[in-house]
């Protein structure tokens, strides 16, 4: 990073300590009274395989362990008035490079979920929203010599990165596996392509991206003291990841954020949360700015005992979500498609008890620009 002091924290520990939490993201309480650190790289996964099989590298970053937010350049990214759109085509995609592939969640998380950073150069510049057209090597198994399709993730970082350059995106991406229902056994030929080329992917290989695209998700930031309330269902959390590390973590000159961001996730158990600490450390330090509410289907139950899903939740809730509607709040739905009818039905049933109708509310929420959904 360009003029910055760079502070890395390496600690050789053995991951048989129960002591150790699963992700590079885990906080631990350190302090640096008499240096002014900025922010470190993620982990390097070439570092990690100089120790024995049973060691790691944990890097971790002061700016997750104290207020002080983190310098980020260059500050030109502030100066565009529209947001970057399709600055490489599928047909011409940009060469990028992987940095780091971390697995997010733990032994108990059904699945793999893992935390993907990309070098591109500052030749890709996103806003935070936007997406990523990944093209994954190979041909096309549709149409022979031609290369794969894209497929588009939601980009897990603000503007500047992971490392606050400008130079890098990251990804947040479930490695989509397929089991056969007779046998129960992987059947590797129908696995997700993309998804495994990127959980699979080392650093310093190569990956082809188009973009970047996508304007629903952008976070209007006309208002620093407007409130935002993010609903997601497992990945669906990348784009809120990049608002918030926007609002709390970077010194942004141009964006003070003064509101209330509020977030929903909803995931399977514990050991399935993504940038559980990450957000905590938000939660810990601007409680009047952030809300944090988590719904775990496998450990929690709902009102009626059935399992507890992130609409559940929004039910919990649900007096105070329509009180900020009313009062301008912004709503962000990202996540799997099947989340939407489940949280349509239920603002459907509470607003039906408040005596109002949903659909000339929701109307009016959409043309005050205050409704955004991406679902895929």
């Amino acid at each position: 990073m360009a003029n910055s002091a760079i502070a890395q924290i390496s600690l050789g520990v053995s991951l048989s300590d129960p002591s150790i939490r699963r992700s590079v993201f885990k906080t631990h309480s350190i302090s640096f009274r008499d240096k002014s650190w900025r922010s470190v790289l993620p982990m390097d996964l070439k570092a990690k395989n100089a120790f024995s099989r049973d060691q790691s590298v944990i890097c971790m970053s002061v700016q997750q362990a104290q207020k002080s937010k983190v310098t980020v350049s260059p500050l030109a990214l502030e100066d565009a008035k529209e947001p970057p759109l399709n600055l490489h085509k599928p047909k011409e995609p940009y060469t990028a490079t992987i940095v780091s592939v971390d697995r997010l969640v733990g032994p108990k998380a059904p699945g793999e979920t893992c935390h993907i950073v990309i070098d591109h150069g500052g030749n890709v510049p996103y806003w935070e929203g936007q997406s990523y057209g990944v093209i994954p090597p190979g041909d096309n198994p549709k149409k022979p010599g031609n290369p794969q399709n894209v497929r588009l993730y939601s980009i897990a970082s603000s503007r500047y990165g992971d490392s606050f350059d400008g130079k890098t995106a990251s990804l947040c991406v479930r490695r989509a596996v397929y089991y056969d229902p007779e046998t129960g056994k992987e059947d590797p030929t129908k696995n997700g392509v993309c998804s495994n080329f990127l959980c699979d992917s080392k650093p310093g290989d190569k990956v082809k991206i188009a973009g970047p695209s996508g304007k629903i998700m952008l976070l209007p930031e006309d208002d620093p003291n407007a409130t935002h309330i993010m609903i997601a269902t497992g990945t669906g959390v990348a784009p809120y990841r990049g608002y918030l590390r926007r609002m709390f973590m970077e010194s942004v000159p141009k964006y003070k954020f003064n509101g209330l961001a509020w977030l929903f996730l909803g995931v399977a158990n514990t050991d399935s949360l993504l940038y559980d600490d990450e957000f905590s450390k938000y939660l810990e330090d601007y409680p009047d700015n952030f809300r944090f509410d988590r719904a775990l289907s496998r450990e929690q139950k709902n009102k009626n005992g059935g399992k507890m899903y992130v609409q559940d939740k929004i039910e919990e809730y649900s007096d105070e979500i329509f009180k900020l509607l009313d009062g301008g709040a912004h709503i962000y739905f990202c996540g799997l498609k099947g989340m939407m009818p489940g949280i349509q039905d239920t603002l459907k049933r509470v607003a039906e008890q408040r005596g109002e109708s949903w659909d000339a509310k929701l109307s009016q929420l959409k043309k005050n620009k205050q409704w955004h959904v991406e679902v895929y």
